[in-house]
Order: structure tokens, then C-alpha cells, then sequence
């Protein structure tokens, strides 16, 4: 089973957007957007799903936090840092591009990398791309291409790992690519996201993105510290 007691939940309903806490959705909390009955979860977000405070775009995607609810932010000096996921893509917009993980900034509307399924039509085949802002200061994000000819309604994994230093790695149906950040995000407080973020907001109700997770794991493992050294 996967631990939903360590996030909570946007779905695309209301104005702005519900958030559900993470102890109702421990509990078993489900709708039309979202559930987790069958031991994996289903996320879908059509394209005329409300949205969040500022975005553009339907989403319904869990964001960490504490057990009790609290948000769980965190800096990326201090551990290593790594979502894993396992997954398929069901279903895109017409535009083809969902987001599937993110590394969120606290308090910004610019998130410092969002990992995306975009679908090809005319190949019938889709890519993984990561969006990368490689320094708080840039708006508009870098597009690095991961892996090609990734078909739809196939079971796929990712890895993101931040580590202390800063190293960015991204593993992503069998591909791999990393990037070195900018000290410049050592301060800021992020956390992770993942589901279904649909990039479109245009269309009929049965348009949208819908993807469905066998594994969701986030972990920050604490830096090992020295043992102080005996006195001779």
C-alpha cells in the first residue's frame, strides 16, 4: 500500500481548488478525482477542473506534509532527498503534456522542476522532460529532454534525487540526467509533488489527464554526522 499519511491532496473542484487534509485522506478519502481503494492511486484532472490559487491549469496532486498536516517543507542541504515513483499515464489533454513530479518551491508560483509526459500524436509515442529553473532568479525554465518513445498507458518509473550538494538526478523510464544546482537554492524551502497536473484548460469535460501510481515513496535521509572523537 501506498503511505498517504505524508500528503495531502488538491482535486479540481470548488474555487479556488479543495485542498483534502492528510488525515482525511489517510482515512480513505475519495471522489470522481481521485481514490486509492484498489491499493494504487488514480488521479484525473479534466481539462475544465477548477485550479489552485494562481495557476493556470487543473491539477489533482498530493503535496507533502506531516503526518498531522502540517506542511513539511524542507532545505536540500540538509539530506538526501529522493521521490520515487512508479506509474502509467492513462490519458492526456489535447495538448498532450501532463506533469507527473515536481520539486515545489515554498511561497513561489515557480516550482524548481517539474518532470512531464508529453504525447505525440503523429508517433503515438510520448517524452519525458524535465523543466528545470537552474537559479531562483530565472522565470522561465530550461527544457532538458530524458527519454523518447515512451508510449501511453505503459507502466514507467521515475527517480528524483537531490542531493546535499546540490546534485540534481533524474532517472526516468530507463534514461538518466543530472544537472549541478545554483547555490542560490540552498536557502529556499521546497517539497515535492506528484499525480496528474494537466497542462490545458481548454476543451469538453472528458478531455484531461488521468495517470495512475503503483509506488509513491518520498524520502529525506539526514546527512551522517562524525562521532565525536575520544579524548586520548
Amino acid at each position: 500500500m501506498i503511505d498517504l499519511t505524508v500528503w495531502n491532496l488538491s482535486v479540481p473542484v470548488g474555487s479556488p481548488a479543495m485542498t483534502v487534509d492528510t488525515p482525511a485522506l489517510a482515512a480513505g478519502y475519495r471522489d470522481s478525482y481521485f481514490h486509492s481503494d484498489s491499493g494504487t492511486l488514480f488521479f484525473w484532472a479534466p481539462v475544465t477542473g477548477s485550479v489552485t490559487k494562481s495557476a493556470k491549469f487543473p491539477r489533482s496532486e498530493l503535496r507533502e506534509t506531516f503526518p498531522d498536516g502540517r506542511v513539511h517543507n524542507w532545505k536540500y542541504p540538509d539530506a538526501d532527498n529522493f521521490l520515487r515513483a512508479s506509474l502509467s499515464v492513462n490519458q492526456v489533454p489535447s495538448s498532450g503534456k501532463v506533469v507527473i513530479g515536481q520539486i515545489h518551491q515554498y511561497g513561489s508560483n515557480e516550482p524548481l522542476l517539474k518532470v512531464e509526459y508529453q504525447y505525440k500524436d503523429a508517433k503515438r509515442l510520448g517524452n519525458i522532460v524535465a523543466k528545470l529553473r537552474p537559479s531562483p532568479e530565472q522565470d522561465e525554465p530550461t527544457v532538458i529532454n530524458i527519454a523518447s518513445n515512451v508510449p501511453l498507458a505503459t507502466r514507467i518509473t521515475y527517480t528524483i534525487h537531490l542531493t546535499p550538494s546540490g546534485q540534481l538526478l533524474v532517472n526516468a523510464a530507463g534514461a538518466q540526467w543530472s544537472y549541478k544546482l545554483d547555490p542560490g537554492w540552498k536557502t529556499k524551502d521546497l517539497y515535492f509533488k506528484a499525480g496528474v497536473y494537466t497542462q490545458d484548460n481548454t476543451g469538453y469535460a472528458t478531455e484531461g489527464g488521468q495517470v495512475t501510481f503503483y509506488k509513491l515513496v518520498a524520502e529525506h535521509n539526514a546527512k551522517a554526522t562524525a562521532a565525536p572523537v575520544a579524548a586520548q
